[in-house]
This record gives structure tokens, sequence and C-alpha cells, in this order.
């Protein structure tokens, strides 16, 4: 048995006005070939999991192409075009096919095409033919089309935000796929999508009113027939039709069973639909509250979620903490031009830097301060536990730490950085745990990390181009109505 991988993931911001390029993806994964077996296979992404589970089956895995790129702006038409024809073209010379695996994201837009998941998927569908299997994997913040459930024959979107389940349900997927092609299962299957979305803030899996939901869903599956369900929480950021939270169920060749338990998770969510609406805490009341909590505290920075497409520049709680005078504070912002000059002035020199700010006017004015430059750095870490996104490893470019004079750690990076791992402080000579404040720029994802280290994590509601108060966006392509947005 001979089953090909593909892997074509994007999480797309639409309120970005910069797209994400071919470069985008070189820098972080556009592998084709026995590449992505070396970069992915020990990793704890469900490209690992496919390889791993096809080999314990004792069938062959056959990478084909492997592209991922930090969340941003929607895809450029050019580089979805060359991505696109590089998966046919690794597809088509492959030979002989016994099924698919593959993993888009969900949540991807490009330029040309606002279901550019459901793009995709279709066109190698089309190229395969009805009769050859197509499984997929999911984000858990996937804006699930219709297209994506007719050119699979089953779908399967990750059980846990942060995202720690990511080998575990590429296993899941493979093994269903060798069941399959041994015709021992046909999975057939159901979507449903409820004119709702979850607020990013209530999204976390470990803690209600996300986590009854689930566990609805996993008793669900002890039920004769199931084969897999999703909880697809969705991504408000991407400004599409498809955008709210859906579910699907996967049976063994039961429509009407995957309908009636489809349908069934769905009104679960009708029922408990005030639950899912956010809580919302200020600037201001986050810092009062840090100072007065259990440290070291995390504020998690909501309007400046990198993993969610933001700049990882923004300055208002930097501005917030530093104004404070909260000593032991650090923060996180993705500058170049600072970086530059404070390497030029070398360890231990005296200057005033203009920090962040510089992507736009939504996300703050500058820091403009007197710092002391403590450290320059190749930017480079490893993280060797299981972490959100499934990588194992990061890079932030050449990286500067400086120290404001009222005590505000700044970590300065030449490329944009997502908080998935505390390596990138560690990786810098820093302790995480010597801080009384740290900022994360993320909603649920940096908890996973900065958990082992603080003993209070605070959301807040920061402006931004990921801001928790989805009022702030202009929607021009939404499902309306679709609460809370209306109600």
């Amino acid at each position: 048995m001979r089953i090909g991988i593909i892997a074509l993931m994007h999480e797309s911001n639409t309120f970005l006005a910069t797209p994400t390029t071919l470069a985008d993806f070189e820098r972080e994964s556009l592998l084709t070939g026995e590449a992505i077996t070396a970069r992915w296979a020990d990793s704890p992404h469900e490209i690992g999991g496919f390889i791993e589970g096809l080999r314990e089956a004792g069938e062959t895995p056959v990478p084909l192409l492997a592209a991922w790129a930090m969340p941003g702006g929607a895809v450029a038409a050019d580089a979805f075009d060359t991505m696109l024809e590089t998966a046919l073209r690794e597809l088509d010379q492959a030979g002989p096919l016994d099924g698919l695996l593959v993993a888009p994201h969900g949540a991807g837009v490009s330029e040309q095409h606002r279901d550019m998941d459901g793009h995709w998927l279709s066109l190698v569908r089309e190229r395969v033919g009805a009769e050859m299997p197509i499984i997929a994997t999911m984000d858990a913040h996937t804006n699930l089309s219709q297209r994506m459930i007719d050119a699979c024959d089953a779908n399967i979107a990750y059980r846990s935000n942060p995202h720690l389940d990511q080998r575990q349900i590429g296993l899941q997927a493979a093994a269903l796929m060798v069941r399959t092609v041994r015709g021992e299962v046909r999975p057939t299957q159901a979507a449903s999508f409820p004119a709702i979305t979850i607020n990013i803030e209530k999204q976390t899996t470990l803690d209600p009113p996300c986590l009854p939901m689930y566990e609805f869903a996993d008793a669900m599956l002890k039920r004769p027939g199931l084969l897999a369900n999703s909880v697809v929480l969705g991504f408000p950021y991407a400004d599409v039709p498809e955008m709210g939270t859906s579910f699907i169920v996967v049976t063994d060749d039961d429509q009407g069973l995957a309908r009636s338990c489809v349908d069934e998770l769905a009104a679960y969510l009708l029922a408990h639909r005030e639950d899912f609406v956010a809580h919302l805490i200020s600037v201001e009341e986050a810092v009062d509250t840090a100072v007065r909590s259990p440290q070291p505290v995390c504020l998690l920075d909501m309007g400046d979620n990198v993993g969610g497409g933001s700049p990882a520049d923004s300055t208002h709680l930097a501005h917030a903490l530093d104004e404070r005078g909260v000593a032991r504070s650090f923060v996180c912002l993705y500058d170049a031009e600072s970086v530059q000059q404070a390497e030029a002035g070398g360890v231990g020199a005296q200057l005033t830097l203009k920090m962040g700010g510089k992507t736009d006017d939504l996300h703050g004015a500058p820091l403009e301060r007197r710092v002391t430059v403590r450290g320059i750095y190749d930017g480079e870490y490893r993280e060797p536990k299981v972490r959100h996104g499934g990588r194992s490893w990061g890079t932030m470019g050449r990286t500067a730490v400086v120290e404001t004079e009222r005590g505000l750690t700044v970590q300065l990076t030449s490329v944009r950085n997502a908080p998935f791992s505390i390596q990138h402080i560690c990786c810098c000579d820093l302790d995480p745990g010597s801080f009384a404040v740290l900022v994360a720029k993320g909603v649920i994802a940096p908890a996973a990390a900065f958990s082992e280290v603080c003993q209070t994590m605070i959301r807040v509601n920061t402006p931004g181009v990921t801001s928790a108060d989805l009022t702030h966006f202009d929607y021009q392509h939404r499902r309306k109505p679709l609460f809370p947005l209306e109600r």
C-alpha cells in the first residue's frame, strides 16, 4: 500500500494588507519528497503522525509536498499557484497510489480564492478520481466549507487548543486510511454549519465552555458505527462566507447516522451559545490585576496574536507596563530596525530606541526609551516538548535583548515569532521564571508553554488585527446573521 501525503497549510488573516509570499513559505517549510521526512517525521505534527502510522501498519508513506508558513495575510496569488502546481506535479509523478492523506489548515485564503483549502482539495480530488480515498486532518480553527467535505472521504480536526494532539490526529487519520484501503470500513461523513462563531477568547479546550462540549463529543464516539467526530471552532480573522463554528461526524457507511449525530452536536452549541460570548479585560484592568496576582503573570496580548497573523510589534502592553514601572517585565517585539541599531551599539551600550509599533497605527506607537543592550543572539531555538503548532524549531533572526531604565526587558527580533515555545526566551540567556510579568502575543496557544512558568494567565483585550472584540472588524463576506454579532 502506497499512500501519498500532501500538506498545504496557512492560517490567513484577511484584515492584513500585506500578503503571505512564497518566500514566507520557503523560510518555514516548502519541501517535497524525502526532505519532508527529514524535517517532519519526528515532529509533533500530523505529518509525523501520518508517516509513523503508515509505517507501523507496514505500509509505505509517499511524501509529496509539505508547505507551511507563519500565519499572516492572504496567500499571494503567485505563491499559491506555485505550490498547487508543485503538489499536482508531485502527485502525477508519484506512481500508483492507494490513497492520500492531506493536511490543509482549513483557514487558508489566497488572493484569488477565499476558500483556498476547498479549492486545492477539489483539484486534488479531480486529479485522482472518485474512487481513491482521501482523508484530511484540519486545524480546529478551520472555517469549514462544503467543498472541503465533498473532496474528502473523512475530515478530522484537532481536538485540543492549544493544539497538542496534532501527531495523534495524524496517527488516527493514518489508521483510518489503512482500514479504508483494506476494505474494513467505508468512511461516510456529514457536516453542520450553525450560524454561530465562538469567540477566540473562549476557545481553550482545557476549561469551560469548550471542555464540556468536547466531552459531549467524546461520549458520542462510543456509539456503534462512529469512526470520528470533530468540533471545528472556526477562525474569525478570515472574512469568508464559511467563517464560524462547525461540526463533522464520520461513520462507517451510514449517512443517516452521520447526519443525526452532527445535528446533535450543532444543537448542543445552539443551546449553550451564550456561554461562548467573550469576557473582555482592558489593558489597564489587566495590568492592575497582574501586579496583585501570584507571579510570574502571563499577559496574553490578544490583539497581537501572532498565531492569528498579527504583526508581532504591538506596544500597548509594553507602554502600560513601563509607564507603570512594573519592574522585571518582559515583552518581545518584531523590529528589525531596532535590532540593527542595538547590534551596532554593541553589548553594554546605552542608546535611545524607538521599538515596535512600526507596522501600522493600530498596534500602538513606538516605545521610545533609553535602553541598555544586554545581548545579541542568532535567534535560533529548539523545542524538545510537544507544543502548539507541532513544530520543534523556531527562528527569530538576529535578536537583541535590551532593558529600559524602569526594568522592562524587551526582546527585539528580525523575524516575526509566535510564542508557542518558551525556548524563544531561554535561547537569549534569559530565565522566564525570573520575571514578574511576561507578555505573550497570543490567546490560547502560548499557554501550553507559559503555564509551566506562570502562575497566572490573563487574556487582554488589546487593539489589533486579531482583536477579540469582533465588532471592530468591517466584514464584507461573512454570513449574516451570525451569533453573537447578530442576535
